[in-house]
């Protein structure tokens, strides 16, 4: 059960740094062509926003590797697919995107395929 708490804790951190991605490129703005790219991805990473995201994912690399000292990688990888439900949650929650019916059912879609995988593991 603590390796499935620790996962869960990856998984949650690296939503977080999505969540905290998304929210920085949102300040710096839109890459619209290959000419904005330099300027827009040198004002990303000296965003506060961006480079904790960063270092959040830097974190949970280590988390990571604990995890797959402890835990099958056939358990262990398709379980992050529950990031992409968190995703779609945070999203509505911090960001206000609409969410269609569609992207609901597959995220209950994936709920049930993280179960499955996880079942007779612990």
């Amino acid at each position: 059960m603590k390796d499935f708490i620790l996962l869960f804790f990856n998984v949650l951190l690296t939503v977080i740094g999505q969540i905290l991605f998304k929210h920085g490129m949102n300040i710096v703005g839109r890459v619209n062509n290959i000419r904005d790219v330099l300027g827009k991805l040198t004002q990303a990473f000296l965003n506060p926003y961006v480079l904790s995201g960063i270092a959040i994912y830097g974190f949970t690399t280590l988390v990571w590797l604990v995890i797959l000292s402890r835990v099958k990688l056939s358990i262990a990888y398709p379980l992050l697919s529950s990031g992409y439900v968190l995703s779609i949650l945070f999203s509505w929650l911090f960001f206000k995107e609409s969410i269609p019916k569609i992207r609901i059912i597959g995220a209950v879609i994936i709920c049930v395929g993280v179960y499955l995988v996880a079942q007779g593991e612990s």
